[in-house]
């Protein structure tokens, strides 16, 4: 492709609103132009990497066994009313009505419709297993979208769906997926982890996140350095030893005025004890009740953790007006003894020893707090994040390990969550009506772009993994007044797309400056330069983007070269 016939507005300045390096860089490299919040228009050399990446998807997906489909992005509310998700859903559900005031939306995912589909044309085990897949738009009416197309709000995505009759046919369903996405992950030169996550909003026994390894990934991952355990933090589970018999001395409960002391910190320093002598107490509302959670003064609540495990659809912390007009106590004093709402603990808690805690009465604090002796506890749960000196859950050995990733892909097990909801049935071997047992996969395709931007860049700007830049080389012409360097260019451009190397030639009449930034700013895995070298002895300079090696070579062996360093 010609640059002068091509459309690439590149520009010097970063957006005002721009965080990430990656959305910076699709904004200068003129990839993507903002609409509206989070509503990007794709231009030619962003969408060149976009189906880039789907290609490589198609692939591994037809591969694994899937069949590619295309659904509506526009769902009938009866469809979400089925699964109780169109008010689940809340605020990010873009609710639409047609000209007969039928409600409908504007779909963010499509287990439904896939259900729907499925349970109108598939009768028998004998059509099984089915995997179907797509790659589309969605729309989530994000709170607050950033990061360019990181976290928009309209995106392409591809979700695949597999229906099967057992759930030893589903499992190996899944893992043909695992495999599929290790393999389109491999393929799209990313650095990153399948990562054990909590299913969330699309529900499920089990999920996998794929995790592409940067700093500045919204995303913390603990892993194990001694065996490959992987996990969000907000689904990496804590081991609890359980304590065989109390050493603790029986002490009574004494109350202490802790005047104007409430953070753990300052009740700690004041009692010379430490945060881990302390216990939090935290006021939760869910959509049933409002409970209270104990929780060890020098950890933190994993509030996804909590959720699961009460089994309720929200959760947050309530506020303190709330708490007082409730139950007429003081945030900074709460405690479980005489707590008269429901309350859970941490694991960690069970040890056998006393605390410190608040004593329920403004100003005072309670000590030698022994929570099986002086509070009702309802229940006992693993309710913190998991730390580095934490065993790791899988292995049981200590080494527990952070970093950031930026999610880019997501594998459900669904089992019978949305079949059961919508009565998709079969019958199976012996004419009995069965539930479709299912799995959904999905694959941000521009996150994951902006991902590999994100973990391959430089100063100078974007360094393209080979597999999916929008073009193998970049060819610069710098002197245009050059008859014969302009020549040798265009015929080198043509042998090229003749070997099949994709080629951006730089055939405009710009500044040699202005050339070579936007040649680093768009960061094309090899450059080719016709500059004085050719001039003087007809040879080109080729510079490795990656590496910013740079090399010469006689003309008449570039074709060789070239194709030899992309091969």
């Amino acid at each position: 492709m010609k640059y002068s016939q091509y459309f690439i507005p590149t520009i010097k300045d970063s957006p005002a609103d721009a965080e990430l390096t990656s959305h910076k860089l699709m904004v200068r490299a003129g990839m993507i132009r903002k609409l509206a919040a989070g509503i990007y228009n794709i231009l030619p050399f962003g969408l060149k990497a976009i189906r880039k990446v789907e290609n490589i998807v198609r692939d591994e997906l037809n591969k694994a066994g899937a069949v590619e489909v295309f659904l509506p992005s526009i769902q009938p509310s009866s469809l979400w009313e089925e699964t109780g998700r169109w008010l689940q859903y809340d605020l990010e559900l873009l609710r639409v009505k047609d000209r007969h005031d039928r409600e409908f939306c504007y779909g963010p995912t499509h287990e439904e419709v896939i259900t729907d589909l499925v349970r109108n044309d598939i009768k028998s085990y004998k059509q099984l297993p089915v995997n179907l897949y797509q790659i589309q738009t969605k729309f989530r009416d994000e709170i607050r979208p950033r990061f360019g197309i990181m976290r928009a709000r309209e995106f392409t995505m591809k979700d695949a769906y597999s229906f099967d009759a057992t759930d030893a046919g589903a499992n190996i369903s899944f893992e043909k997926m695992v495999q599929a996405y290790d393999n389109i992950f491999q393929r799209c030169g990313l650095q990153f982890r399948g990562v054990d996550a909590d299913s969330g909003a699309i529900g499920g026994d089990f999920s996998r996140e794929y995790m592409v390894l940067a700093e500045s990934g919204e995303n913390e991952v603990a892993y194990c350095n001694s065996c490959d355990y992987a996990a969000n933090v907000e689904k990496a589970k804590v081991l609890y030893k359980e304590n065989i018999e109390s050493t603790v001395p029986e002490e009574q409960l004494e109350e202490v005025h802790t005047p104007g002391y409430k953070s753990i910190e300052e009740v700690a320093n004041f009692l010379k004890v430490t945060p881990a002598d302390c216990v939090k107490c935290l006021i939760y509302e869910t959509e049933e009740e409002m409970i209270a959670l104990l929780i060890r003064g020098d950890r933190q609540v994993n509030e996804i953790k909590l959720k699961n495990f009460l089994g309720v659809e929200t959760i947050a912390l309530a506020s303190d007006e709330l708490i007082y007009k409730t139950l007429q106590l003081t945030t900074g004093y709460l405690g479980p003894v005489g707590m008269k709402i429901s309350v859970y603990a941490d694991n960690e808690l069970q040890e056998n020893r006393t605390f410190v805690t608040g004593a329920n009465k403004d100003e005072f604090h309670l000590k030698n707090v022994d929570l099986s002796r002086d509070a009702q506890i309802k229940g006992y749960g693993d309710f913190r994040n998991i730390e580095a000196n934490d065993p790791c859950p899988s292995c049981g050995k200590h080494g527990i390990n952070f970093c950031r990733g930026i999610e880019v892909g997501h594998v459900f097990k669904l089992g019978t969550k949305y079949s059961e909801k919508m009565n998709a049935t079969f019958l199976d071997q012996n004419g009995k009506s069965q539930h479709f047992i299912m799995g959904c996969y999905g694959i941000g395709i521009g996150r994951t772009v902006a991902a590999a931007i994100e973990q391959n860049n430089d100063d100078k700007g974007i360094i393209w993994p080979k597999e999916i830049a929008p073009f193998h080389v970049h060819l610069v012409s710098l002197f245009n007044k050059d008859s014969d360097l302009m020549e040798a260019s265009e015929k080198l451009y043509n042998e090229l797309i003749e070997a099949g190397v994709e080629v951006l030639w730089d055939d405009r009449n710009e500044s040699v400056g202005k050339k070579f930034k936007d040649a680093d700013l768009l960061g094309l895995p090899l450059q080719i330069v016709f500059g004085k070298p050719f001039q003087e002895e007809k040879q080109v300079e080729i510079t490795e983007r990656k590496t910013l090696t740079k090399e010469k070579f006689p003309l008449n062996k570039a074709v060789e070269i070239i194709t030899k360093k992309l091969s």
